[in-house]
């Protein structure tokens, strides 16, 4: 997969919220855990971890639910506060990251997952590609797929 120019840009679904990414994401993958798939209504989340200097905020509101994780973090969820799409997650596990969503860039073609994560929760009719890095639970150290979205952008 070939990395775009960045800039890239992306936002809600009825364009209140738009957000500029500066940089490549650290990594892009699938979390399967059942908060994805009940916020995201599918299911699994496409999520990318970027740093906070790497995404700017071009216009619009949101709004934040902060939602107590089973670790006992609390996540603070940011969503259009028109349309109340998710956008983004604070990283309570690494500060100054975002966990932004993949699915509200404009154009995602060029942001395929390189793993999965909380495959244990996952739907039983998904099929997880092997060859990906892929996890039962979540992680606190997202090195593998740091390293991993490296490399594939490397080939």
């Amino acid at each position: 997969m070939v990395l775009p120019k960045f800039p890239v840009e992306g936002g809600c679904q009825c364009g209140a919220v738009r957000y500029r990414l500066k940089a490549s994401p650290l990594t892009v993958y699938n979390c399967h855990c059942k908060d994805c798939q009940r916020f995201s209504g599918a299911a699994w989340s496409m999520s990318m971890f970027v740093r906070d200097e790497d995404f700017e905020i071009l216009s619009g509101e949101t709004v934040r639910y902060d939602r107590k994780a089973d670790s006992g973090n609390v996540i603070a969820m940011n969503f259009c506060a028109h349309c109340y799409a998710w956008l983004w997650n604070n990283s309570p596990v690494l500060p100054g990251m975002k966990v932004a969503r993949a699915g509200t860039l404009d154009n995602m073609d060029w942001a395929e997952p390189i793993g999965n994560i909380w495959i244990d929760s996952k739907a039983a009719w998904v099929k997880i590609d092997p060859e990906l890095v892929n996890f039962p639970k979540g992680l606190v150290d997202r090195t593998p797929l740091f390293e991993a979205w490296n490399r594939h952008n490397q080939d």
